[in-house]
Order: C-alpha cells, then sequence, then structure tokens
C-alpha cells in the first residue's frame, strides 16, 4: 500500500486484507494474489484519467488490472492483479454524500478496484448487477454499511 497524501491511511491496510480474505473465500481464489493500491489526491487521480483513459475528470478509483486471462494464474505462484488507485479526496465527499463511514467508502472502492482487477465490469446492465451484488456480498460482512 502507498499513501501519496498527506491523510492517515496505514489503518485500512488490515481492511483490506480482511476484504480480500472475504473475496477469496466468495470467490474460490487462490490465496496467494497480490494487488497494489495507491492513495492519490483528487489532482493525481485527474491527470491518471485523462492520460492514461483518455477522461479528462476526476474519479474515485482507477484500476490496472494485469491480466486479461485469469483463466491463466497459477495458484502455487504469487501473482499479481494490478494496481487501484483511490481518490482519498472523493472518498471523504462520497462517504458524507452517501451517509455512510469513510472505512465503508474505502472498503467499497477497494472491492470495486479488486473486483475489476478479477475481471469484472459494469458496462451492461447485467454486468453491473452482477458486479455491485458481488461488492455486496464481499464488503457487507467486513464493513457495516452505516
Amino acid at each position: 500500500m502507498i499513501n501519496r497524501t498527506s491523510a492517515s491511511t496505514e489503518e485500512y491496510e488490515a481492511l483490506f486484507a480482511r476484504i480480500a480474505k472475504n473475496a477469496e473465500k466468495e470467490l474460490k481464489l487462490p490465496k496467494d494474489l497480490e494487488v497494489s493500491v495507491t492513495f492519490v489526491r483528487s489532482r493525481a487521480i485527474h491527470i491518471i484519467n485523462r492520460d492514461y483513459r483518455g477522461i479528462d475528470r476526476i474519479t474515485d478509483v482507477i484500476t490496472f488490472a494485469a491480466r486479461d486471462d485469469l483463466e491463466a494464474l497459477v495458484p502455487e505462484e504469487m501473482q499479481d492483479l494490478g494496481d487501484i488507485f483511490i481518490n482519498i479526496d472523493y472518498a471523504k465527499k462520497q462517504a458524507a454524500a452517501y451517509g455512510h463511514s469513510l472505512t465503508r467508502e474505502v472498503g467499497f472502492l477497494f472491492t470495486h478496484g479488486l473486483l475489476h482487477c478479477l475481471g469484472y465490469d459494469h458496462m451492461s446492465e447485467a454486468d453491473e448487477k452482477e458486479m455491485f451484488a458481488m461488492q455486496d456480498r464481499i464488503l457487507d460482512p467486513v464493513v457495516r454499511r452505516v
């Protein structure tokens, strides 16, 4: 976990581990998977979004999956799933707007990014429904909605 902000983020490492463990159980994943998480501010994520995705706006989370084919994973080896960039500024705003804790929002953004790294997407209504239901199954047992 990398923190490129002045905000305190150490408490999220244990949260991410609990979420990852629950995702592992829910999705029957191998145990040696790895994902990188970097906390950034709005300006940095805007630049990443513009330069790498061609979308000139701020966003809450950006994920870069390391591979398209998860079938090629070898359980005996450490496997890098990709990188998740979480905008801590946006997370604070969204937590207030949605009426839940910052911990819940950061956990949601991590879960969302993790699922993208695992090949889930929300480009169609059916895919969105499946992905968001999976997010809830993974996150709800770890962090309350309030």
